[in-house]
């Protein structure tokens, strides 16, 4: 009798602990699951994704430079066929927003058990949306809040074309904060800070921080 051959389930990984990623092997490590590939940054897998073209991409969102969630925003587009899942330490429900709203199908926290995980790969290959449970719950009744607000044209132009994180800094900053500041006060580093400072300023066609405050104060 001939051999029976299924399908593998295409993995990438993206973290910037070694560690983690040597738990997440081990954590994946099954016969229908192969690892195509293995990246520490963003930028990286930027370049390395679309050259595999995953099944599932396992992403960490606190990542150096470029965040995992902006990640996903720059790569769903190009990979229609990938299944996004944030695997990460941040349970903030902005973080979930942000990565659902881009392009996610998937949420896990690092206190996932590898079973869990095993599943939750398994799932997203098969279209099931990876996401607790109660994580879930407070999905819905903050997008069922945001449907229910009617915002004015100045708050659309925010809501739609910042991330929640870039509106968090755009807050601080309409504030006077410096980025150090910033950092501090969303526990970010400031290289991150000055990242999205950087985003702020070009989505909203401005060309400094007064001009940036201005808009968001509804001055301009």
């Amino acid at each position: 009798m001939s051999a029976v051959h299924f399908q593998r389930i295409r993995v990438m990984l993206v973290d910037d602990h070694p560690l983690v990623r040597s738990a997440v092997r081990q954590a994946i490590d099954a016969p229908d699951i192969e690892l195509v590939g293995d990246t520490s940054s963003a930028e990286e897998a930027l370049v390395v994704a679309p050259t595999v073209r995953p099944d599932v991409m396992l992403v960490d969102i606190a990542l150096p430079g470029m965040s995992g969630v902006q990640l996903v925003r720059e790569l769903a587009p190009r990979l229609p066929d990938t299944r996004f899942m944030m695997l990460t330490a941040s349970a903030a429900e902005d973080d979930v927003l942000d990565a659902i709203e881009f392009g996610a199908t998937g949420y896990l926290t690092k206190d996932v058990t590898p079973d869990a995980l095993l599943r939750a790969v398994r799932g997203a290959y098969a279209g099931d949306l990876a996401i607790p449970r109660r994580m879930a719950a407070r999905l819905v009744r903050r997008l069922a809040e945001r449907a229910r607000r009617a915002p004015s044209g100045h708050d659309l132009l925010v809501e739609h074309s910042l991330s929640s994180r870039e509106r968090d800094v755009l807050r601080l900053l309409a504030e006077g904060m410096t980025d150090r500041e910033i950092a501090a006060a969303l526990t970010l580093s400031t290289r991150t800070v000055e990242t999205h400072v950087s985003n702020v300023l070009h989505k909203l066609g401005v060309r400094n921080r007064v001009q940036a405050a201005r808009h968001y104060r509804g001055e301009a």
